[in-house]
């Protein structure tokens, strides 16, 4: 190899160096697949179900996109096929667009509009003050709002950043963790909802989320 070689082979090396990274749109944020169980594999909406309000819509729009559940269109539900999950650890890896709202549901009917059930928020720069984080005070839960709706104002992650949103549910007891820092953690005085499905919200039109994972595992008695 020449000299004339190795230093055009330095200089360019020199080059690469000085160039500012770049941000890496897809990164997940490290967890571990060991013990959970896939609700959603990636490819196809198996394992999932719109509610027939939702089917019967044509501005609904679930769709697998690169390998991400994508959420737009008019506000609608994806939920589990099956509804009997009672006390559980229960995960997603998402995102959320810019003024996008969302949610990560349990414990919930299958049926339209907003179904009854509890929900973890997600929800980086939205009009709603409750953000990412808070386990969203709607319904029967709405007299509980200063204890629940914890995190204000200020989301723990950015839109269009992947984050892990977990939710323990162990019967009355609630813990909402993300990007495994506990945002939440409630023992529900009613024991409002015991079980139900799990579901991801679209919230309305303009907003778009985006699920790399969700995932469920039962809890050790």
């Amino acid at each position: 190899m020449t000299r004339r070689i190795l230093t055009a082979m330095f200089a360019l090396a020199v080059l690469a160096l000085s160039l500012p990274a770049q941000a890496d749109e897809t990164k997940v944020p490290a967890t571990s697949d060991e013990g959970w169980i896939d609700l959603f594999n990636g490819k196809d909406l198996t394992g999932l179900k719109l509610h027939e309000s939702a089917t019967n819509n044509p501005k609904t729009k679930w769709e697998v996109v690169d390998g991400l559940l994508t959420g737009t269109g008019v506000a609608s539900h994806i939920f589990s096929e099956k509804g009997d999950y009672t006390d559980f650890h229960y995960r997603v890896v998402a995102k959320i667009s810019d003024k996008g709202n969302s949610g990560q549901y349990f414990r919930t009917k299958f049926e339209g509009g907003f179904p009854t059930g509890y929900e973890a928020q997600i929800n980086a720069t939205g009009g709603d003050v409750i953000k990412t984080g808070s386990l969203y005070p709607g319904g029967p839960l709405a007299k509980y709002h200063k204890e629940i709706a914890t995190v204000l104002n200020k989301a723990p992650h950015a839109f269009d950043e992947f984050f892990t949103q977990e939710v323990i549910a162990d019967g009355a007891h609630i813990i909402i963790k993300v990007n495994d820092k506990v945002t939440l953690d409630w023992t529900d005085p009613d024991n409002t909802f015991k079980s139900g499905h799990f579901a991801i919200q679209q919230h309305d039109p303009g907003s778009k989320v985006q699920v790399k994972k969700i995932q469920w595992k039962p809890l050790k008695k």
